[in-house]
Formats: C-alpha cells, sequence, structure tokens
C-alpha cells in the first residue's frame, strides 16, 4: 500500500475492471480525434529531435 494513513471510500479495482470500464466508456463515446499540434512554434533543437525521431524510424 502506498498510503497507510490514507483512508480510501471506495473499493480498489483490479488493472482488468478498470480496462473493462475504460472500454465501455470508449465504446459510448465513439472515436475521440485528438488535434495535434502545428508545429509553428517549436524551437530549433526540438525540430533537430523530432528530425531524429523521425530518421529512427518513429513517429513523433
Amino acid at each position: 500500500m502506498a498510503f497507510k494513513t490514507f483512508k480510501t471510500k471506495r473499493e480498489a479495482i483490479s488493472l482488468s475492471q478498470l480496462g473493462e470500464g475504460i472500454a465501455a466508456a470508449r465504446k459510448v463515446v465513439g472515436g475521440v480525434i485528438v488535434p495535434r499540434n502545428s508545429g509553428l512554434r517549436r524551437t530549433e533543437s526540438k525540430r533537430n529531435l523530432i528530425e531524429e525521431i523521425s530518421k529512427s524510424g518513429g513517429n513523433w
């Protein structure tokens, strides 16, 4: 237990129960499209980092 003095009113849930709850919520809401940052105000170092990530096959 992380906090020995913390008293919660809810029962702990397992990771599988958490996953089921998230899946159910996503099913109700549907696909949520989060817009990506356009990247117009990135610093030179950030642009270089993203370029190196892309070269190595990563997707920033």
